[in-house]
């Protein structure tokens, strides 16, 4: 329940600041146009050929420091858990994609791993728990074994940050 009101907060400050940066660079009859309804605004930041770029696919992207000596053991788990719940969740039609990157971490405190998902649109983010919570049921059990398995990565790995972004393709 914290990740999807964490989910939706991002959400709105991403619309919010989408209007705001259309705003900043809107000349002042465009101003006029996208003042009109919420509606319009949105039809105007997306669609608008004044616009410079099209929106694409949405990316949930979590990034992750593994503990020192630990990296392969959470890659481990990655491969075994992770892997089969993005794969189902792909042939359902969930998940568009999704691609694990690994590097060097510049900081102590900085990530080293990041996973990313592709959902078509932030639609598809709607209800998503209810689809996949019993996928992970099926591939990692049920909630007190994945209770215990969380608690094990804790172990190995911190979470640094997550994020929703969308992917957009530049005019």
């Amino acid at each position: 329940m914290k990740t999807l009101h964490k989910l939706i907060a991002v959400a709105a400050v991403l619309v919010a600041g989408s209007g705001l940066c259309l705003a900043q660079t809107s000349s002042p009859s465009a101003s006029a146009t996208t003042a009109t309804t919420s509606s319009t605004t949105t039809t105007t930041m997306s669609g608008s050929a004044t616009s410079p770029y099209t929106e694409g696919s949405v990316w949930r992207i979590t990034m992750v420091h593994a503990k020192p000596g630990m990296g392969d053991d959470y890659l481990k788990g990655l491969a075994k858990n992770l892997k089969a719940n993005l794969e189902e969740q792909k042939k359902q039609g969930l998940v568009v994609s999704y691609k694990i990157l690994l590097g060097d971490a510049s900081t102590p405190g900085d990530f080293d791993v990041m996973n990313m998902v592709e959902y078509k649109n932030m639609a598809a983010l709607d209800g998503l728990r209810d689809k996949t919570d019993p996928i992970a049921t099926k591939i990692s059990g049920g909630e007190e074994q994945q209770r215990d398995a969380a608690m094990k990565r804790a172990e190995i790995r911190e979470i640094i940050g997550s994020k929703i972004m969308r992917e957009i393709m530049l005019k």
